[in-house]
Parts: structure tokens; sequence; C-alpha cells
């Protein structure tokens, strides 16, 4: 399923980032970062997507390697896969956070894993030569089924295969296409056992999960409004939905090198931990720097 190019509606902020004052995003930094420490001479190229939360990873990255002594260069708001992957595969991008399931259809569009370990490691086979997927995160942006808190509450749901357990009948709403999706209600009967109608419900589907015209709703699971509405994404252990887990994406000939920085990193991003970084940038306004680095500070990586 390709990546939205901003799925919260939200202008993109901290793009004028040091080093990244060019509209182009790959021209040259007028002040490159500092040179020493880990890193040695070699300058780290950190890109990201014209997305406001792959934004905030990216820069997450960038800090943490500079924190370890990397001398790094960004390079954000560049596009989607089309306009950025060339220069990941060529090496002029060294790092780069990517989605695990998102990928692995844009290099295997028949790849057939759908639970988190499967699809990484179908990526790390699908890769072409010259990329390395470090280790992914538990924090993922990808399709979910999700309810209020008031519904799992009073239904005692946790995961999609819960919901045949409620009285019925039960409305899923989310984009037309969804109806058509091999993770739509045909899917949800198949794989759970769970007879839902279903709602076009497109951008206001989260205002009619609220209003109560749905039950459940296909949310983005790191759109901010999950903590900022109190919304439950429900589990899915059967693998329904595709797991598009954050995942960073290396030049093979640095992966070891900075491996030791940001593998620790993704560790540490939790899904909540994902919303929670959205909200403060996208909601609350403040700016990715400002936010990576409060992150790194309360997770002990500065």
């Amino acid at each position: 399923m390709a990546r939205r190019a901003a799925t919260m509606g939200v202008v993109a902020i901290g793009v004028a980032l040091a080093g990244c004052a060019s509209s182009d995003p790959f021209a040259q930094p007028s002040e490159p970062g500092t040179s020493g420490g880990t890193g040695g001479a070699e300058t780290i190229v950190v890109g990201s997507q014209t997305y406001p939360s792959n934004e905030v990873i990216a820069e997450i990255y960038a800090q943490a390697l500079e924190n370890a002594g990397f001398e790094v260069e960004r390079r954000f708001n560049i596009g989607q896969r089309e306009a950025y992957l060339p220069s990941l595969e060529s090496g002029e991008i060294s790092l780069f956070p990517e989605y695990t399931g998102n990928l692995l259809q844009f290099y295997d569009e028949d790849a057939e894993a759908r639970t988190a370990d499967d699809v990484y490691a179908a990526l790390t086979d699908a890769l072409p030569e010259g990329l390395t997927a470090l280790e992914m995160s538990t924090a993922s942006d990808q399709d979910s089924y999700t309810v209020t808190s008031s519904f799992a509450e009073e239904n005692g749901v946790e995961t999609i295969g819960d919901l045949a357990d409620v009285a019925g009948p039960l409305t899923l709403g989310g984009p037309p296409e969804l109806e058509e999706r091999p993770y739509g209600p045909s899917g949800a009967r198949e794989v759970y056992g769970v007879d839902l109608e279903f709602s076009a419900t497109g951008d206001t589907t989260v205002e009619d999960l609220l209003a109560g015209t749905i039950d459940v709703a296909n949310v983005f699971t790191a759109d901010p409004r999950i903590e900022t509405e109190n919304l439950v994404p429900l589990g899915d252990p059967e693998g329904l939905l595709l797991s598009s887990n954050v995942v960073p994406i290396a030049a093979s000939d640095v992966a070891d090198q900075i491996a030791e920085v940001i593998d620790p990193v993704s560790a540490a991003l939790t899904p909540e931990g994902l919303v929670a970084l959205n909200v403060q940038n996208s909601v609350e306004k403040r700016s990715a720097p400002d936010v990576a680095e409060e992150w790194l500070a309360a997770n002990g990586f500065s």
C-alpha cells in the first residue's frame, strides 16, 4: 500500500534545520556539522520524506549520531520513494527512516508476508545490493482497526478477533477502496470470523468513530488522534493488516559503523512513543529538532 504524503493533513515543520537551508533537498549544506568522534571524517547523510512523522524520526537519527560524534548532513523533505530511493541506493544518502511493509511491497509486489517479523525478514532479502536494514522498531505507521476506549472497555476487546464476540451489527469505516481490499470486511471475516458492515467515511473516519456512526475505524497507527482522542488500535496477531514498522535503511558501507548508535534508538521507539512525538510536532506545533532533542534526553541518548 503506497505511503500517503501527509496522512495527518498538517504542514511539515522543522524542515529549516541546520545544514538544510536550501530549498533544494539535495544541495550541499552551508554549515556542515562537526566532524570527529566515533564518526571519523565521513559525513553521514540522513534523509526524510515530506511527511512530518518521518522528519521527526530522521531528526532523532541525526541528533543521535551527532551526539555520538558523527558529522551529519540533513537532506529532509525529499518526497516519496521514487524521489529518494535512487539516492539511497547510490549511497548519496546514508540513512533513511522507512516502513517495513510498504518498502517490502515497493521492491516485491507479490510478497505475502504480513506479520512484523516475517515482513522484516522478507525485506532484508528484497533490498537491493548496497542497502542494509538496521534493527526495526516496534513503532509502526500502518493501517489498523481502531475503536474508542469506551467501546474497548465496554466490550472487552483487545484484538480484531475479539470483535466476533460483540453483539452486532458492527460497522467498519474507512476510505471507499477499503471495502474491496483484502484487509477490509472480507478479510476480517476470512481471517477472524468477524462480520462487519462497511461505511465509506473517507476523511471523516475518526469523526464518525467518535460520533458513534461507525464502530470500528481504519486509522493509521501513528495518527496523533490516537492519543488526543484516546483511541485503541486493536491487535492483529493473525496478520490481516500488513505490518509496517519503522526501520532505518542504511547504505551498507556505513551500516555497521552507525548501527551501534541507531539500533538502540530503534529499540527505544515504541508505538505509543511515536504517536506522542507526532502529537508534539503536528498538534502542539513544536519543531522537529526540539521534539527530537527532548526524546533523546528522556531516553538516555544525550
